[in-house]
């Protein structure tokens, strides 16, 4: 039975099993693997380097699912056919905004679930206003360190969001705003204005 930690299993958690799925950046492909495992149709795992997907067919065939996974090398989304589910996940939230803005296969029931390392402002402003929606956020914790998982999906309706809202989101977990707030913090030193966001222990 694979095991995931729980950054990777609060990715998991969000996907759909029964639609086409792409895991774009799999490195190692444990995720695609875990999917298959717990009831997955059809998953692509891609990557935009030979040494991951060499990796993630060593897991692919150590766990049994050839022919289950289909292994694609492409930058980004610009060689992947419509999937209903998409994960991006384990980089910076300015490489997530650049391979959603190669997405030519959105409709209304594409939804994407983002788990950005980095950046996660640069991330959710780029969302807000390039008609995505972030419909809900939950946090993950791993390796003594606090991440959000968001899934998201695409509206049309373009708009700004408040300084506030890029820190924090709709992530209510309680460790990764204590992060959020550690790191304004730090902000706030050099900029008196961020002082007003990080009052209290929530935004």
């Amino acid at each position: 039975m694979i095991k995931l930690d729980d950054r990777l299993a609060a990715i998991a958690a969000l996907v759909r099993p029964d639609k086409r799925i792409c895991d774009v950046g799999t490195d190692h492909a444990l995720l695609p693997c875990y999917l298959c495992e717990h009831g997955a149709e059809e998953v692509i795992a891609s990557d935009i380097n030979e040494h991951p997907l060499e990796a993630a067919r060593a897991n692919i065939e150590r766990y049994g699912f050839t022919g289950r996974i289909a292994l694609t090398r492409s930058d980004g989304l610009k060689d992947i056919p419509p999937c209903g589910d998409v994960i991006i996940a384990g980089m910076g939230g300015e490489l997530i905004a650049e391979i959603l803005s190669g997405c030519t296969f959105i409709t209304p029931d594409t939804r994407f679930i983002l788990q950005p390392m980095t950046k996660e402002p640069v991330l959710r402003r780029y969302l807000y206003a390039n008609g995505f929606e972030i419909t809900l956020e939950n946090g993950a914790f791993s390796a003594g360190k606090a991440y959000t998982v968001m899934l998201v999906r695409y509206t049309g309706e373009k708009r700004d969001i408040d300084a506030a809202f890029a820190y924090f989101g709709k992530n209510t977990d309680k460790r990764y705003i204590n992060k959020v707030n550690s790191q304004l913090r730090k902000l706030a030193m050099g900029d008196p204005v961020l002082l007003d966001i990080i009052k209290g222990e929530t935004p």
